[in-house]
């Protein structure tokens, strides 16, 4: 008597989990080139407090971290806090207030499916244009950065390019060795100074209070509003398509995203946080130096949120260790890294003009780079021009 084959069940996908090995530890640092020098900028020019600055930065790290398991960044939003940091006209109340409108704006944006909209006139070409003019943008910071010390700033990158494949030391650990050797050299009175850093629990404070619609009113027109185009381009579009290209196992839509922004800007200002985005430039750099999984982003909301409970009277003089050349060269690799990726770009003709147009304006400014690419494209998609 013959019995019927029976077909095993198909083999479930395994679960997906974040790491902590070296590798994450070591892309978890792939992000400080954009996040210091505005952070600094903030606590020196704004005199925000960096507690709230810090706390929130952690909180929202390690949240994105454990949702989307992906090394998806945290990282302040570059138009406002160029901004900010830059005019004496703009007052913190603003950059709350700014914080919150933006908040609004992309959650509204995700919950009414607005931005599905853009995404289907994005095609494959616009998105790398962006993506490679975001690429320059970062290589040609992290070159300004390095040149505030030369000599250390090609050993630097010598030592990184050296050992970017080395498996059993990430390059970010020799990178960060050359970092604070260096600092110390250069100011060896930092290491009496740091050995007499008082460790104290500090809790933030509800920061809303003093906030006025004035302030809101004014940080919506003056800082906002010009950060959108960035952040339609950088930190919805390219980010989207950066995650979906390196872990396809593990995709998002430009919608979550989006959605997943303007719940971190209405939370950020409440604890004192400021305007924050999900920058592909700060993907790029997690995982040029090892980051695979969200367990990078978590260290490093871990170690934020540390420094902002007990060390945050410290932040200036612990941000020293980290030389502005070093951070240059995590900058520059992260913009490396997001420019190879442009690469996949569509041979045909009308594809590859279309994507140089974006790639081009997009260095001046992402808004008009992804304008520029839609109209581009739309006009040789109807045969109203030949390239």
């Amino acid at each position: 008597m013959s019995h019927p084959s029976t077909v095993p069940p198909p083999e479930e996908a395994p679960p997906l989990r974040n790491r902590f090995d070296r590798s994450e530890w070591a892309g978890a640092f792939g992000d400080l080139g954009t996040l210091i020098p505005f952070v600094i900028g903030y606590i020196t020019v704004m005199k925000l407090d960096p507690l709230g600055i810090l706390f929130m930065f952690g909180i929202l790290l390690i949240t994105c971290g454990a949702y989307y398991k992906t090394p998806i960044p945290v990282q302040p939003m570059k138009a406002i806090g160029a901004a900010a940091i830059t005019s004496q006209a703009v007052t913190p109340g603003m950059v709350c207030g700014a914080g919150l409108f933006t908040g609004i704006f992309w959650l509204t944006m995700g919950l009414t499916n607005t931005i599905n909209l853009v995404a289907k006139i994005t095609t494959k070409p616009i998105v790398r244009g962006i993506v490679l003019g975001l690429g320059f943008l970062f290589i040609r910071d992290g070159i300004r950065m390095m040149s505030s010390d030369w000599i250390i700033a090609l050993l630097a990158l010598l030592v990184t390019f050296f050992m970017l494949g080395n498996k059993k030391i990430p390059a970010m650990f020799a990178l960060l060795v050359i970092g604070i050797v260096v600092a110390f050299v250069k100011d060896p009175g930092l290491w009496s100074r740091l050995a007499a850093v008082d460790v104290g629990l500090k809790l933030p404070h509800f920061a809303l209070k003093d906030l006025t619609w004035r302030d809101f009113l004014m940080g919506s027109i003056i800082l906002g509003i010009p950060q959108i185009p960035l952040t339609l381009g950088n930190a919805v579009i390219a980010v989207t398509a950066e995650n979906n290209r390196l872990f396809p196992n593990r995709p998002v839509t430009e919608k979550k995203v989006a959605i997943s922004q303007g719940i971190m800007n209405l939370i950020s200002p409440i604890g004192g946080g400021i305007p924050m985005c999900h920058g592909a430039g700060g993907m790029a750099g997690h995982v040029r130096f090892g980051a695979h999984t969200g367990g990078a982003t978590m260290i490093l909301g871990c170690l934020l949120l540390a420094t902002a409970l007990f060390l945050s009277d410290s932040v200036l003089l612990i941000f020293r260790m980290f030389p502005e050349n070093i951070l240059g060269v995590i900058l520059f690799f992260a913009g490396l890294e997001l420019a190879v990726s442009a690469r996949d770009v569509p041979r045909e003709k009308n594809d590859f003009y279309v994507f140089l147009i974006t790639a081009g304006f997009a260095i001046w400014n992402m808004g008009a780079g992804f304008l520029a690419g839609v109209i581009a494209d739309q006009l040789t998609k109807r045969n109203l021009i030949k390239l």
